[in-house]
C-alpha cells in the first residue's frame, strides 16, 4: 500500500523559501518516478515537478522553473521540493505523488499547506 507523508510547509513571505519533504513507503521507491502537484483554492490539481527514478532528469511547470528544485534520496525513500523566490500565487496545498500524472488519491499524499503572504 502506497504511503506518502509530506512535511515542511507553512507560511512564508513573498521572496522567501520553504522546503517540502515527502517520506515514502509501501512500494519500491528507487524504481518509481516521483512528482509534486498542487491545488490552489478554487482550482484543480496542477502538476508542478517530476523526477526520474535515479534523480535525473527533472521536470518543471513553466511557472516554477528557476525557482523550485526537486530532488530525491533513494537511501532515505524521500523526495524533496526546494521552493525559492516564493510568490503569492504559489499558495496551495502541495501533494507528493508516485509516478507521473494523472494522479489518484491512492498514489498521492494527504497534502501540505503552503501559504505565501506578507
Amino acid at each position: 500500500q502506497v504511503r506518502l507523508v509530506e512535511s515542511g510547509g507553512g507560511l512564508a513571505q513573498p521572496g522567501g523559501s520553504l522546503r517540502l519533504s515527502c517520506a515514502a513507503s509501501g512500494f519500491t521507491f528507487s524504481s518509481s518516478a516521483m512528482s509534486w502537484a498542487r491545488q490552489a483554492p478554487g482550482k484543480g490539481l496542477e502538476w508542478v515537478s517530476g523526477v526520474s527514478r535515479d534523480g535525473r532528469p527533472t521536470y518543471y511547470v513553466d511557472s516554477v522553473k528557476g525557482r523550485f528544485t526537486i530532488s530525491r534520496d533513494n537511501a532515505k525513500n524521500t523526495v524533496y521540493l526546494q521552493m525559492n523566490s516564493l510568490k503569492t500565487e504559489d499558495t496551495a496545498l502541495y501533494y507528493c505523488a508516485k509516478g507521473r500524472p494523472p494522479f489518484s488519491p491512492s498514489t498521492r499524499g494527504q497534502g501540505n499547506q503552503v501559504t505565501v503572504s506578507s
